[in-house]
């Protein structure tokens, strides 16, 4: 079975990627369709260094070579957070989220949901009078569509009701808006006499603001401890709903409020 846990991006959350180009630090992001996401790696270490407990710990994550001299597998496993609405700033309408049918498509398969996916350029904001304007992109009045049931795909809790500007856009002119809405900070490197040295440096971070969810649940090998380790993860959730995940937490980057 299938459990989803949602992620609200309290502030920006840099997770390392596996290439640097040029004077650019990226960050996670997936092979087919380049988009950021956070590893589960990522998110399965922060909740085990969460759980004090050792008994439960092993049980929930495992063991490793420093805690134990025989490693075992814990009872529960952890995928990969997804987006699901990202916030890119409007000079028409301040914030909106946007979205597009092939990560609305995947939620709803991680749901179990088989709810049709709204068309491109559906939106909840729209009078149909007036352009969006999106960074460079300008959406004209009539190609948006009214959008009646976006609830549906937003979830309906205290955490996500900011989310109120919402717009689904075609795959890949989201992706190239996602890829332009990433913060990048500067970073430069001082000398004993605090002077630069070196040139600049760019860091990538996912937008706070942003929500995103993964799944979890039980191996098949947690035999008869299932149910314990299922009642011991939702809890070690529920004390612990404000996370911080991926680099830079000196910065105070990476907080994230987590909720079922």
């Amino acid at each position: 079975m299938m459990n989803s846990i949602y992620l609200y991006l309290l502030s920006p959350l840099h997770t390392g990627g596996t290439t640097q180009e040029g004077n650019l630090l990226g960050i996670a992001r997936e092979s087919h369709t380049n988009l950021p996401y956070i590893p589960s790696s990522t998110i399965r270490g922060k909740l085990r260094a969460t759980a004090t407990e050792q008994s439960m710990r092993f049980r929930l994550f495992g063991t490793d070579l420093k805690e134990s001299q025989q490693l075992e597998q814990g009872d529960i496993w952890i995928g990969d957070a997804s987006l699901l609405w990202l916030p890119i700033s409007s000079l028409s309408h301040s914030v909106i989220w946007v979205s597009c049918p092939m990560l609305l498509r995947r939620w709803l398969r991680s749901q179990g949901n088989m709810s049709n996916v709204p068309a491109e350029y559906s939106c909840n904001f729209s009078n149909g009078k007036a352009a969006v304007y999106l960074k460079d992109a300008i959406l004209k009045a009539e190609s948006l569509k009214q959008w009646q049931d976006w609830k549906v795909f937003v979830p309906q809790t205290a955490e996500s009701s900011g989310i109120n500007r919402v717009l689904v856009l075609p795959d890949q002119h989201c992706v190239t808006l996602i890829q332009m809405s990433l913060w990048r900070q500067v970073k430069i490197k001082l000398d004993e006499h605090k002077s630069v040295d070196g040139g600049f440096r760019y860091e990538e971070a996912i937008p706070p603001d942003t929500l995103m969810y993964f799944s979890w649940g039980t191996t098949s090998q947690a035999n008869g401890t299932a149910k314990q380790s299922h009642a011991d993860f939702q809890k070690l959730l529920t004390d612990n709903q404000i996370l911080q995940l991926g680099g830079q937490e000196s910065l105070g980057r990476g907080f994230v409020q987590q909720w079922a």
